[in-house]
């Protein structure tokens, strides 16, 4: 439950390209400078990336980018941005939503099962997505996911008794997230990211949602012994620069680009995916155990009821009733055609 957390970007955005060396950045004739909340560490394959477009742009254009968040957080990247400071950043729903609401349709809280419903509904709806951001003068660069958020609590998580007797947290006012709270009868409690850990220790909270691997990277799992097997909603994330930005670039060098990004990005989401297996391991073996999911349990049904309102209180604020319905209609598509679909579960 929450949104997208800062640290799933963090994770997510291993689309973080690398400094280029100052004098390379001087013979570039355009220089984008993009900021993400990644860690320089987690960008290890974007050298790839980085080389690969100053050898086939005959470095016509650089990536400067600014690492673990020194630039602030998402709010802070978009400030920037509209102050020319930035020309781009990576961002995940969250920030990606204060340009273009209309993306957090597939951050819907329990409405996802699994990684294939995410790619065939997105897979969809990305040229609507792509067109919506133009409009708002920017280019997506190329789309990512961060993985599936899980909630984390102290005690096993069994009934919505239970859950409203928990101190939950809610990234800084998240609307999506905030919305499926009051949905579900509960008070959250409004945290910036940098302030949950000690939040745990001194037990202003005592739950949260977030993907394993950010469990893991966040130490967040050593305050934690349960984790629901039902996924709260799958993290997605953009890389996007300015259509101003975009257009200094020569026609055939933003081809070289888009056709480097797409072949870079088509094993980013796959990549992140095997990292939140393997630290599903680490969690399971710091002792973390696992809440199983029963579709067919009252709670369980409570929940997806619960998620039902959550989307219809979202209508007109963040999306259209149109844009509503027809992301339910290509996720029943899907399952129509593969009636297996049904929920990831842990091993």
């Amino acid at each position: 439950m929450r949104k997208p957390v800062l640290s799933l970007i963090i994770i997510l955005f291993v689309i973080s390209f690398s400094y280029l060396d100052s004098a390379a950045q001087e013979k570039a004739r355009v220089v984008i400078k993009l900021a993400t909340l990644a860690p320089r560490t987690s960008a290890e394959s974007m050298e790839e990336f980085r080389t690969l477009v100053k050898q086939q742009t005959n470095n016509e254009v650089s990536f400067k980018v600014y690492y673990g968040g020194i630039q602030g957080d998402e709010d802070d990247m978009l400030r920037k941005i509209r102050f020319k400071q930035l020309q781009g950043a990576a961002l995940t729903g969250h920030g990606l939503g204060m340009v273009v609401p209309e993306v957090r349709v597939t951050e819907l809280p329990y409405l996802f099962w699994n990684y294939e419903e995410v790619e065939y509904v997105r897979s969809k709806l990305e040229g609507t997505m792509n067109e919506l951001f133009e409009k708002k003068g920017f280019i997506v660069l190329g789309w990512g996911e961060a993985g599936f958020v899980y909630s984390f609590s102290k005690v096993p998580i069994t009934s919505i008794e239970i859950a409203r007797k928990q101190k939950w947290w809610l990234w800084d006012d998240d609307p999506v997230a905030k919305a499926l709270y009051d949905s579900l009868g509960i008070s959250p409690v409004s945290l910036s990211l940098t302030d949950v850990l000690t939040s745990l220790s001194t037990k202003m909270i005592d739950t949260a949602g977030i993907t394993p691997y950010g469990a893991v990277v966040l130490r967040w799992h050593k305050r934690f012994k349960y984790m629901n097997e039902y996924p709260v909603m799958n993290v997605i994330g953009a890389i996007i620069i300015t259509t101003d930005a975009w257009n200094k670039i020569s026609p055939e060098n933003r081809k070289i680009i888009k056709n480097i990004i797409d072949d870079h990005f088509k094993g980013i989401s796959k990549s992140q995916r095997k990292t939140n297996a393997q630290s599903m391991k680490v969690l399971k073996e710091g002792g973390i155990s696992i809440v199983r999911a029963d579709l067919e349990s009252k709670e369980a049904q409570f929940v997806l009821e619960a998620s039902e309102k959550t989307r219809e209180a979202l209508v007109g604020k963040l999306y259209s009733r149109e844009l509503l319905d027809r992301t339910i209609s290509l996720l029943n598509e899907y399952r129509a055609k593969h009636p297996e679909s049904g929920i990831m579960r842990i091993e």
